[in-house]
């Protein structure tokens, strides 16, 4: 790979994209970008070259802190900087990987030799190496929430802060925040979108020559980037030029009292939560005016301001796309506009009845007289009259070039009516609700969730161990519990105690984590009936939203005449999963056989990439198999053999009717799994608040 950058100026289109990079450049008070779409999108590409962009810093020379030396931070852990040497560099671009951990975000102090020698040993993280220049997450939505918080809450404070047993240590973390993702992998939860100040959707063209460009570029990059990265040097310097030239302005534009209402009245019409869009807003359109070079905002800073800050706000579940609605923006901006002023009285005299007065009638018009500002021919900025005569279809009509014209279209028959016992069109699904919860035994080490016990990096301290590696969470008091018997061999003298490396314990601290909740879903012609499915589908959709909420990856396998097909991937976009289970047609026989030993490959293979990512495997169906007389036993051998890997598992019995076969039930022996019906499904009551599933002692003895 080339060590050097794209240019910026080079990307073809992505105007949204571009504007939103720019404006935090200018401001980054803004609050960062988030950058949603699709894969193979340049988003990567354009972040990384904004960076080349920023206007070198001046740092004080030594601090491994970025220490402006104007104005140095008076908590540098570096510091004092009284009097320090000067040195210049280009701003950071630091990237986030996505498994870093806590420690490597903050930084790391050395606990051990705190305790032991006094001495405070701090490792600074990749906070510090971003202060002053460029954070850049991507696949922002594959990060642990907490470790999203903890970066989104030092971008919001402008500070970073260490706390370990007591030891303390902050300093500055000022950076641009630029955070990518593929929605199809799975949304940022509502509180965490709402911390980034603006968003862009973006998505590759559609247009033949747009793509073959993009293409064309690339290939010459490839070939010579040096070559390539000189031609676009001069744009380059002039976008850079232009980025400092709007900073130096920024502080003297002004935010009228008409464009504050405009923007107060926007966000109260669209209903955002808190007062963050607000903010964001007034920033963004402050920074859009220093942007084009005035030092006042305009309505259409406004309103451009809020198409890039409030999107991304309006999620009201799980389920909701981000959007906004313009034709409700442009009312809004329109009711909450500053009036015009009133047109001053004309002072003078009437035209006398007859006509004008001498001298200014069309023909002493020096130009010529006629309609237009200038004279009888039209101005050509102003569009063309209408006219009210009908267009010419007959062969003297021009069609312009280009343009083709439409070929008459045949008349549409209906559709035809599916034949009985065939394929069903999908219905809608129930309203969700709020359903019971489901546990998998045992204590997991998974990413931290919010569904099944765990040790994870947070939650209540259950004990002591020795630490494998560096020691991050002390225990203390098993420290001195560890330390005290060896005092006198090792001839205490003072106050202070006799530390060696044995001595020092960790905790070892227990909460949830997330699972894999994978969903097997009958979806034959026995499951069929409009309002059983109805039924189904909420349940399945109340299971997904509980799934979000508990930070749990979700899979799809559905199964209906012949096969069973894994309709969605294991993923943590739960978003996809609704779509999916919303199109879900139904119809045909009962592959119960197939559905299970599906289940069972796609739970090997995920164990495979993902071993520490407990699965709850959750049976959607009445339990019937058809397909010839053995299909029940064949249903039977397929159940033993998933029940053999041990997943924790749950049939949700769909069987419905006076008489009742209860082949759900016997499936779950089968699997040693719980059945629930429909109706126990539901969290309602304190029994079912409080309960937790438990399979069968086989289970419990294979987990």
């Amino acid at each position: 790979m080339s060590d050097v950058r794209y240019p910026f100026t080079a990307i073809v289109g992505m105007a949204d994209l571009r504007l939103g990079l720019l404006l935090n450049a200018v401001s980054p008070a803004v609050g960062g970008v988030l950058v949603r779409g699709e894969k193979g999108t340049a988003k990567s590409t354009m972040v990384r070259a904004l960076a080349g962009l920023l206007p070198s810093i001046a740092t004080v020379a030594g601090c491994r802190f970025a220490c402006d030396p104007a104005d140095p931070d008076p908590q540098c852990p570096d510091g004092p900087h009284d009097g320090a040497a000067e040195a210049a560099r280009a701003a950071h671009l630091v990237e986030l990987p996505v498994g870093v951990t806590e420690d490597r975000i903050v930084g790391s102090l050395d606990l051990e030799r705190a305790l032991a020698e006094g001495v405070k040993a701090y490792e600074p993280g990749l906070l510090a190496r971003a202060h002053r220049g460029v954070l850049y997450i991507d696949e922002v939505n594959l990060l642990q929430d907490h470790v999203v918080d903890l970066l989104l809450d030092a971008a919001a404070m402008g500070r970073s802060y260490v706390e370990r047993e007591g030891v303390s240590v902050r300093h500055a973390a000022r950076f641009l925040l630029v955070g990518t993702m593929n929605p199809e992998e799975g949304e940022l939860r509502p509180q965490l979108l709402d911390r980034f100040g603006l968003t862009v959707e973006i998505a590759a063209t559609r247009d033949p020559r747009e793509r073959a460009e993009v293409v064309r570029r690339r290939l010459a990059y490839d070939a010579d980037p040096a070559a390539f990265a000189d031609r676009f040097a001069e744009d380059e310097r002039d976008l850079a030029a232009r980025i400092g030239t709007a900073r130096a302005l920024l502080p003297e534009v002004v935010l009228t009292d008409a464009a504050l209402r405009q923007i107060t009245a926007v966000c109260a019409a669209f209903e955002v939560d808190g007062l963050r869009a607000d903010i964001v807003m007034a920033r963004t359109a402050v920074a859009l005016a220093a942007w084009a070079g005035r030092t006042a905002v305009l309505e259409e800073d406004v309103r451009r301001a809020a198409r890039l800050a409030l999107p991304h706000r309006r999620r009201r579940n799980p389920f909701d796309a981000p959007g906004l609605d313009e034709e409700k923006l442009d009312r809004t901006l329109e009711e909450h506009a500053e009036p015009e002023p009133e047109p001053e009285p004309d002072d003078r005299p009437e035209p006398p009845e007859g006509g004008l007065p001498e001298g200014e009638g069309p023909e002493d018009d020096p130009d010529g007289g006629g309609e237009g500002p200038g004279g009888g021919a039209p101005d050509p900025a102003d569009p063309p009259a209408p006219t009210d005569a009908p267009a010419q279809d007959g062969p003297d009509r021009e069609t312009p070039a280009g343009d083709v014209p439409a070929p008459e279209l045949p008349a549409q028959s209906p559709a035809p009516a599916p034949a009985p016992g065939r394929e069903k069109a999908p219905v809608a699904a129930d309203e969700p609700y709020r359903t019971r919860l489901f546990k998998v035994p045992g204590t997991g080490k998974g990413a931290q969730g919010r569904r099944s016990p765990a040790e994870t990096d947070g939650g209540h301290t259950v004990r002591a161990r020795r630490p494998a590696g560096v020691l991050s969470r002390l225990h203390l008091s098993a420290t001195l519990q560890a330390a005290a018997p060896h005092q006198h061999a090792r001839g205490r003298a003072g106050v202070a105690l006799e530390l060696r490396r044995d001595d020092f314990r960790e905790q070892v601290r227990q909460g949830r984590e997330s699972n894999l909740v994978l969903f097997l879903v009958d979806a034959s012609g026995s499951m069929a009936a409009r309002q059983r499915m109805t039924a189904v589908k909420g349940a399945v959709l109340s299971l997904l939203m509980d799934a979000y909420q508990r930070r749990d990856k979700v899979g799809l396998i559905t199964f209906r005449g012949t096969t069973a097909e894994l309709a969605l991937p294991p993923t943590s976009s739960v978003e996809v999963g609704a779509a999916r289970l919303e199109s879900l047609p139904t119809g045909g026989r009962t592959p119960l056989a197939a559905g299970l030993l599906r289940a069972h490959e796609t739970l090997r293979v995920e164990r495979m990439r993902d071993p520490h990512r407990r699965p709850l495997l959750v049976v959607v169906t009445d339990g019937r198999a058809t397909g010839g007389p053995g299909a029940l036993a064949e249903a039977g051998r397929a159940a033993a053999l998933l029940a053999a890997r041990g997943p924790a598992s749950v049939v949700l019995d769909c069987e419905a009717g006076p008489v009742r076969l209860g082949l759900a039930r016997r499936l779950a022996g089968q699997l040693g799994a719980d059945a629930v019906t429909l109706d126990e499904l539901r969290a309602e009551g304190v029994a079912a608040l409080v309960h937790a599933h438990r399979p069968s002692h086989s289970n419990r003895k294979a987990a």
